[in-house]
């Protein structure tokens, strides 16, 4: 009896202690606060600005489970559902304990266990916080020990809970060649999706990123705002639920559309980051917290220089030969760039990479076009003082290939029904683990056979369907899940064994856009697209999100704006040139020289600095953007002038992120040769320049022109 007692006791006084339980997260200006509720679960109490003093936010009564389960009373969306292997549909989680750490000065980390207290599931609630960036990330495993296995119809990677007055979404959609337009909307009662079920391509139409604005619309610089994208190169979703007392639920993770997931014994689930930042100063301050963060921690080699690249295919498409591209190479040293990239078209023989329905999967250099090899290419590229670089599409085969003829069975395709094709192509069962060793030998082969190969372009130009995996059999809905994680397998081994080597994530132009994919590349393209009116909106979308040295821009032939027009354009992201060299005039080619040389001059800005939207092309015929070097002795100032009227009059723009107390000269650089600058040599205080402002269209209107100004302290 006297044992009994103290048993009782003893839980008695741990369910005492898990009602006072705690568990804090906090950034420079973020707290995310859970507490352990009478009936043993977690709730958030808390999320929002860190307020003063430290424990100021307990006041808080936030009482929303922080992770709902499916089959218990809550009658929300659930973060995660699972079948037991008796068929019961239901799960309850009480916290267990928590854990917090220091990975360094800047990096927290907090592991959260809960378990159900009838079946033995556990799921662990992961975070890191980043301190000086106000970032945190959210992923979730979940594990059972349960004797057969259990069924996850639902897995979100995480859940927050707000209660504001009113609540408006942005969210970031296109198709292709039409990426990452901005729409944002009030949300009202019930429930809104965000989501993808594309599998390759995911971001095709609909980008993971979103932003949520609080009791009213925010703007750049004020309002209450968070900033949330999933870390996956897969399906996604988010889920958005207004409830009857006017409160929101946002779940973040996989999206399990076609996707129950069978979980073994002591088998662990992992979601991927569900990244998000907060701020009340504006979308401007929630950019800068993410770009901030990407460049020391999302993205690989983030403060190593990239190189700027002259690539062949509007020069030649696919049709050339040694003779030809070795003729290119001069215009990449004519312009300064560092590297020459050689696009589609190079490879197999059988059946010749001419155009896009032939080729794809025989990854042997083609003879007929290039009979000396790409080592002879590398050579020749290196005597002009440019490295080169190569384009691969490896997860792809055309129906007309030796490999479709060799392997059917490493294909994606339905049975009992006939293939359907896009760019005349198919998806390669990357979760066979021989497809992986050949995906990863096609980029092995091409770099261990080449080793001045200085750059990969890593191309994916169609989405999933003929959604069937010979090689998962009955587990065809893991396909989804397991596509993607196949895919981090095999860029772990690229990785592995070349850890720095560049490359570009292509996917036909924004269809791989998250930050699961870019810890193994160095940038993106973020559109087929490169008219560079069209490109001024996608890359204010994408930079809510992406640092300016992860967005590749091409000064292309597309569009009917002046070179110079096009070069400014380009100069925001990570330049590069896809165009004629040998078709300018000597006073383009001169200008194209100096732009370089001006690009690598202000480049550390560009890449590192503080970024601004000063004027947005959605509200006026023209875009302002500015970066602030982080000690605010430098500013570059890019102004865009779009499809303007002689009725339009445009008001002074104020500058942000300067030294009150500095005095500053503003000059025009990246000037056409032959071209006068209208902006004088002028010096201005840094509080005359935020508070005051100063005109941009000094001279004439004129449309589609542009202006790059410097402002350098003195």
């Amino acid at each position: 009896m006297k044992k009994l007692f103290c048993i009782g006791l003893l839980l008695l006084s741990h369910s005492v202690f898990a009602q006072r339980q705690q568990v804090r997260l906090s950034t420079r200006n973020i707290s995310l606060v859970y507490s352990v509720n009478p009936e043993g679960r977690l709730v958030q109490q808390y999320f929002g600005q860190a307020l003063q003093p430290a424990e100021a936010d307990t006041a808080s009564r936030g009482s929303q489970e922080a992770y709902i389960t499916a089959g218990m009373e809550s009658l929300l969306d659930p973060a995660i559902r699972i079948v037991h292997n008796d068929g019961n549909p239901s799960l309850e989680l009480k916290y267990v304990s928590s854990r917090s750490g220091k990975k360094d000065n800047n990096v927290s980390t907090t592991d959260i266990t809960l378990k159900d207290p009838v079946y033995p599931v556990t799921v662990t609630l992961h975070f890191e916080t980043y301190f000086q960036e106000d970032v945190i990330k959210a992923w979730t495993e979940i594990r059972h020990t349960e004797k057969q296995p259990v069924l996850l119809t639902a897995y979100a990677s995480s859940m927050l809970h707000f209660n504001a007055a009113r609540y408006w979404l942005t969210q970031f959609h296109g198709d292709w060649a039409k990426e990452a337009n901005m729409v944002e909307e009030k949300l009202t009662k019930g429930s809104k999706v965000l989501d993808s079920k594309l599998g390759v391509r995911a971001n095709m139409y609909q980008s993971p990123m979103f932003l949520l604005s609080l009791n009213g619309p925010a703007n750049e610089n004020t309002g209450e705002v968070m900033a949330g994208t999933l870390a996956w190169t897969g399906n996604f979703r988010f889920g958005f639920e207004v409830d009857e007392k006017n409160a929101l639920h946002v779940s973040a993770g996989i999206n399990p559309y076609a996707s129950d997931y069978t979980l073994q014994p002591n088998e662990v689930f992992t979601t991927p980051a569900f990244l998000f930042t907060w701020s009340d100063h504006g979308k401007g301050q929630t950019s800068r917290n993410f770009q901030h963060w990407a460049v020391n921690y999302g993205i690989l080699d983030g403060h190593t220089p990239r190189l700027t690249l002259l690539n062949n295919w509007e020069a030649t498409g696919m049709h050339f030969d040694e003779a030809k591209l070795t003729s290119l190479f001069s215009g990449a040293a004519k312009l300064g760039t560092d590297l020459f990239l050689l696009d589609d078209g190079w490879f197999a023989n059988k059946y010749p990479r001419d155009a896009d329905n032939a080729g794809l999967g025989d990854w042997d250099t083609n003879k007929d076009k290039l009979p000396h090899g790409l080592g002879y290419l590398v050579k020749e590229a290196e005597k002009q003082g440019v490295k080169f670089g190569i384009w691969l599409e490896p997860e792809m085969v055309n129906p007309k290939s030796e490999l479709y003829t060799k392997h059917p069975d490493w294909i994606l395709r339905l049975p009992n029904r006939g293939e359907h094709y896009y760019r005349n192509q198919l998806v390669l069962d990357l979760v066979n683990p021989a497809v992986q060793d050949f995906v990863f030998d096609i980029v092995d082969k091409t770099m261990s056979e080449n080793p001045g190969i200085a750059y990969i372009k890593w191309d994916c130009n169609r989405m999933m369907t003929n959604t069937y995996s010979p090689y998962l059999k009955g587990k065809q809905s893991h396909l989804f899940i397991d596509y993607t994680r196949s895919l981090y397998k095999v860029l772990e081994r690229v990785r592995a064994k070349y850890p720095h080597l560049p490359i570009m994530l292509c996917s036909g132009g924004g269809g791989r856009t998250d930050y699961g994919a870019m810890k193994y590349f160095t940038e993106f393209w973020p559109s087929d697209n490169t008219d560079p009116l069209d490109r001024i909106y996608i890359q204010y979308g994408y930079s809510h999100f992406f640092p300016a040295n992860t967005m590749a821009a091409h000064v292309t032939n597309m569009g009917k704006q002046s070179l110079k027009f096009r070069t400014d354009v380009a100069m925001m992201g990570k330049l590069g040139y896809d165009i004629k060299v040998d078709d300018f005039t000597p006073q383009e080619l001169q200008f194209s020289h100096d732009a370089v040389a001006t690009y690598n001059r202000l480049r550390d800005i560009i890449w590192y600095g503080d970024f601004y939207r000063l004027v947005s092309p959605y509200g006026q015929p023209r875009a302002v953007f500015q970066y602030t070097s982080a000690d605010k002795q430098k500013t570059v100032v890019f102004h865009y002038l779009m499809n303007t009227r002689r009725v339009d009059i445009f008001p002074v723009v104020k500058l942000q992120g300067l030294d009150p107390k500095k005095n500053y000269r503003v000059t025009e650089t990246n000037l056409f040769p032959g071209t006068k600058s209208a902006f004088g040599n002028q010096v201005y205080s840094g509080d005359f320049l935020m508070n005051t402002g100063i005109s941009l269209t000094p001279g004439r209107v004129k449309p589609l022109s542009s202006n790059i100004l410097e402002v350098v302290a003195e």
